[in-house]
């Protein structure tokens, strides 16, 4: 573990310090002159992160803060502006009315990290998130990320250009290069191996872009004492390799998910293949010629996909063959992997495999991400996993879906029993949702998790969370924050947050309503936000929840007319049937479809015009857009992964869903009045001729919102509430 100390903060103390400086003022404007930042690494004394906080006497400095690296400081920054000023910063927005004069601390706090790390961000992220992102949005987000006080994360931008120029000088020519890389939306699983071709190739353009996006991520992520993580070879190749090198060593893998070889079956290198090495190491050795290292490397040979031999001696050789690619070139490689695998295919990761896999490198040398600790914990069926540091991880969140949701208890106690585990190797806590701007209070939540000792008792907490966010105090509000606390936010056991509502799925008579939580507290916490409107209507966050909660009470309600839909076609009852349908089709589905369009976080046209605005041609816009709109609807050519990362979004729910819910409504009157059965197939075919038209179909949507949001929630509240 020695060298995970020293993977902690690159930059130097003056750098760091001048980075956070320059947060402050982009957050605080000219209030930040009355805020004194500084770092000293010697606050630590080698082990985590320190932060104090104390009002100098005799000066115009309101408050000192200082921190043992740039990120440190930037917590204690946030920390001081939520506990002392009340303010708040979120995806969804900021809240940073700053008291006048700024308070001084009656005494000096102090608060250390109970762990070395608090890591972000998910592979899958960098696509269903971060695909179409400028330097200005990643900007925003680093300094989240700092005020956090993250401290590991990766930086992933850029490495298709590095890619192809390993490739070419190895001698593949541009058709075998573009017959591998996906588009843009896809490209998350093309570097895990699962994934080729489809929806690219991908333009020059794109790789000048985003190598100048990495170049300033990684100056912002160091300045702050950050520690990038850097990409590594995994073992995938494109198949040219195989015509330049015909006597090479590989496998062809099956297929990824329900993509055929078209798409999938990439191959896999043998290990023991002297060509391993050699592309490996040539891959970093160019990697960290362009960026520098802080020496963590991130690779992920068997996402989702199964391993060509279960013996032991084969996985390890495997996992020592990757770690030897990447000291190969930087003989003081830390290895971050992500161990979804061992809770995605528990039947193939044995604990003699786990282990194989795991002692197939040094320990203290692989970093593991338990990436779904709050529902399925993979350390606590391997002793830790057997030896190597692991990271704590909240998953969260699939596919970028909306919905409200979140497994509060379990982020509240799991990191701390995890801690007092026998022979724990936990080094910190992380962040990976596959998709982020949803569900702030969670986010804020595990952060805040992150720098503490013992739980929080959390009803206060989202009590004072409501006025922080909102930035005063309201008693309706407060109340409601309570009740979705206690049920959408609470779910217990083995919870995966993936939007399975009858809203954003395929429709069928066999769909899936069931709730974790009781749908009368989203009823109340609607009534009670929509109470405190008069008050609160002027703040930007509040306005936000109040879509959100009233999109919730919409998704359920969905439900509800879905189910008297089926029970009226069941038992033959045609006015029912109308009545039922005519309801979901013709009002409630186009009033949320309003309700959205009127806030412009929730516009489909924001996603797919920052698609067309990374583009530098006609044509390009146009490849980028079907790009952002295939992996929001049908994911894939043939609906391979239909609805996996479902949006509800203004424009969406009224030409993609409820056209769909029209066609089933129609199909199933057509069924009653002819007397021939529903025929799931038939549909299904049908149906999908929708969804394609929807990708297809060339209409520009609005990314400036329209509408007045309280009026439209009340509209749907007045008709709506039960």
């Amino acid at each position: 573990l020695l060298l995970l100390a020293a993977t902690a903060g690159r930059a130097g103390d003056a750098r760091q310090e001048e980075a956070v400086r320059a947060l402050a003022r982009r957050l605080l404007g000219p209030r930040a002159a009355a805020v004194s930042l500084s770092v000293d690494p010697a606050l630590a004394a080698g082990g985590p992160d320190i932060y104090r906080l104390w009002s100098p006497p005799g000066t115009g400095v309101a408050v000192a803060v200082e921190g043992s690296s740039g990120v440190a400081a930037a917590a204690g920054l946030y920390r001081y502006l939520r506990d002392f000023c009340g303010c708040h910063l979120s995806w969804s927005g900021a809240q940073l009315r700053l008291p006048e004069p700024l308070p001084r601390l009656r005494a000096e706090i102090r608060a250390a990290a109970p762990g070395r790390y608090r890591y972000y961000q998910n592979v899958c992220a960098q696509s269903y998130s971060f695909a179409w992102w400028d330097w200005a949005r990643w900007e925003r987000e680093i300094d989240w990320m700092a005020l956090s006080g993250i401290n590991l994360a990766p930086a992933f931008a850029g490495q298709e250009a590095l890619w192809q120029r390993v490739y070419r000088t190895l001698g593949l020519n541009q058709s075998e290069i573009d017959k591998y890389f996906t588009g843009p939306a896809f490209l998350a699983w093309n570097r895990m191996g699962n994934l080729r071709r489809w929806a690219g190739p991908l333009p020059p353009a794109w790789h000048f872009k985003q190598l100048y996006l990495q170049y300033r991520i990684v100056e912002r992520m160091r300045s702050l004492g950050m520690t990038t993580v850097l990409p590594a070879f995994a073992g995938h190749v494109p198949q040219g390799i195989l015509r330049v090198f015909p006597r090479v060593n590989a496998t062809r893998l099956g297929h990824w998910s329900h993509f055929d070889c078209t798409y999938s079956c990439t191959y896999l290198l043998d290990p023991e293949d002297p060509m391993f090495q050699v592309i490996g190491t040539l891959f970093l050795k160019e990697l960290i010629k362009e960026f520098g290292t802080d020496h963590v490397y991130s690779a992920d040979t068997f996402n989702e996909m199964t391993p060509l031999s279960s013996d032991p001696v084969y996985l390890s050789r495997v996992s020592n063959a990757v770690f030897r690619s990447m000291t190969g070139a930087d003989p003081k490689a830390l290895w971050l992997m992500q161990g979804w695998l061992f809770q995605h295919q528990p039947d193939f990761w044995q604990p003699a495999q786990v282990r194989a896999l795991l002692h197939g490198v040094p320990l203290g040398r692989m970093i593991v991400l338990d990436l779904f600790a709050e529902s399925k914990p993979v350390y606590q069926w391997t002793e830790s996993f057997y030896g190597q540091p692991f990271i704590w991880c909240m998953l969260h969140n699939f596919g970028g879906n909306h919905g409200l949701f979140g497994t509060v208890e379990a982020i509240n106690h799991g990191p701390f029993a995890a801690r007092r585990f026998p022979n724990s190797t936990m080094v910190g806590t992380g962040l990976v949702p596959e998709g982020i701007e949803q569900n702030d209070m969670v986010y804020e939540l595990m952060n805040e998790l992150g720098w503490r000792q013992e739980p929080l008792d959390l009803p206060s907490w989202v009590t004072r969370y409501a006025e922080r966010r909102y930035g005063a105090p309201n008693a309706a509000a407060a109340g409601a924050w309570r009740l979705l606390l206690r049920s959408v936010y609470n779910c217990t056991g083995v919870c995966v947050n993936h939007n399975r509502s009858p809203l954003v799925r395929r429709p069928s008579l066999r769909m899936d309503t069931e709730l974790w939580y009781n749908a009368s507290d989203v009823y109340e916490a609607w009534r009670l936000l929509l109470s405190a409107g008069a008050e609160l209507g002027s703040s930007p966050t509040f306005l936000y929840d109040l879509v959100d909660v009233t999109r919730q009470a919409a998704q359920q309600l969905v439900s509800d007319y879905y189910l008297s839909i089926r029970q009226a076609f069941q038992s033959h009852a045609l006015p029912e049937l109308l009545t039922a349908g005519g309801v979901l089709v013709y009002d409630l589905l186009p009033e949320l479809d309003s309700l959205l369009c009127s806030h412009s976080l929730f516009l489909l046209g924001r996603w797919l015009e920052s698609a067309r605005a990374v583009a530098t041609s006609g044509r390009e816009a146009e490849q980028y857009e079907l790009n952002a709109r295939n992996q929001v609807t049908l994911w894939g050519p043939s609906g391979n992964i239909l609805d996996y990362a479902n949006k509800q979004l203004g424009g969406l729910v009224l030409d993609y869903y409820a056209v769909r819910w029209s066609l089933f409504v129609s199909v199933l009157v057509e069924s009653l009045n002819s007397g021939h059965p529903f025929h799931q197939d038939q549909f299904n075919q049908a149906v999908f001729q929708v969804e394609r038209g929807f990708i297809y179909n060339k209409k520009r949507y609005p990314a400036v919102p329209a509408g007045d949001t309280m009026e439209i929630s009340r509209k749907l509240f007045l008709k709506y509430y039960p």
